[in-house]
């Protein structure tokens, strides 16, 4: 366990807490760290996804696992929004994304690669599958609701409109329609986008770190509630429901590795665009993402 906490966990986690602690004592400035998020965002993280999803094997997936997991991630989010919204008393758009950070794990920049470093570059399948599923449904499904919630009279048109100049999902939609149909992306091309694509993760986990170094650590009872959801209730659920069926063992620890990471930026970033309270969302991602340290090293 302290191998891999050593070895494969805290180097993905160092870029994170090294942006935060820079973040802290002044060195790298919010507005810095925005610019090399948006450089992520628009370059290096459609580059590090095209190759990912064009090239999956779809007929090496277990869909029952994919479908256990996916059926985990509706309960948990159920269950966290109705906390968030009718015990801790949150505003519908504040618990809606809470409830987002209880299942939208950060699984493209820190499981991924905590998982290549466990199984080697070509490995972890599973994760892949969780990364192919929040990209292509989930992500596009947050930024739809919560656009809808924070603007309940604009219309749907605008909302998918803007979702249409979003780089991450052209990246991930093209790479569907590469993968369905069979077509291969020429050479020159995904060697570019592999060179790009491996700073994704250190940079935009540098970036996040230093934006969330401004925010307040305290533990309020919202921040403990739904981290206890994040940290417990979605992998013990998992864990349960995944033995159910049978499938390859990578399949089950990989998933359940997954469902035991950290929350995803995403909800953060999301409430900073819809100007929603950000003094709940952003501890929880501290929080998960230093607490989750230990679970992921004893699950691995």
């Amino acid at each position: 366990m302290l191998h891999v906490l050593t070895h494969q966990i805290l180097p993905v986690f160092s870029m994170l807490a090294l942006g935060f602690l820079l973040g802290r004592f002044g060195k790298v400035s919010r507005a810095e760290a925005a610019a090399i998020n948006r450089v992520g965002f628009l370059v290096l993280q459609p580059a590090l996804l095209f190759p990912l999803v064009s090239g999956l094997d779809l007929s090496a997936f277990h869909f029952d696992a994919m479908a256990i997991y996916i059926g985990c991630q509706v309960v948990v989010f159920a269950l966290s929004f109705a906390v968030a919204r009718y015990l801790l008393r949150r505003t519908a758009i504040e618990a809606w994304l809470l409830a987002m950070a209880t299942v939208f794990v950060n699984s493209v920049l820190y499981i991924l690669p905590i998982a290549q470093l466990m199984h080697g570059g070509e490995a972890g399948m599973p994760i892949r599958a969780v990364v192919a599923w929040d990209s292509a449904v989930s992500f596009p499904f947050f930024i739809i609701t919560t656009d809808l919630l924070a603007n309940r009279g604009a219309a749907l048109g605008q909302t998918l409109k803007r979702l249409g100049g979003n780089p991450v999902l052209l990246a991930v939609l093209l790479a569907l329609v590469f993968n369905f149909a069979g077509l291969t992306a020429p050479a020159p091309v995904l060697t570019a986008m592999n060179f790009a694509g491996v700073a994704a993760a250190p940079m935009t986990l540098f970036a996040l770190g230093v934006i969330l170094s401004g925010q307040n650590l305290v533990p309020t009872p919202t921040v403990v509630s739904i981290s206890t959801l994040k940290l417990i209730a979605f992998p013990a659920l998992a864990w349960a429901a995944l033995h159910l069926g049978e499938r390859p063992e990578e399949w089950n620890t990989l998933l359940l590795l997954c469902a035991a990471g950290p929350s995803g930026a995403m909800a953060f970033s999301l409430a900073l665009l819809h100007g929603v309270r950000t003094d709940q969302i952003a501890p929880v991602i501290i929080w998960t993402s230093v607490l989750s340290l230990i679970s992921l090293a004893w699950l691995a």
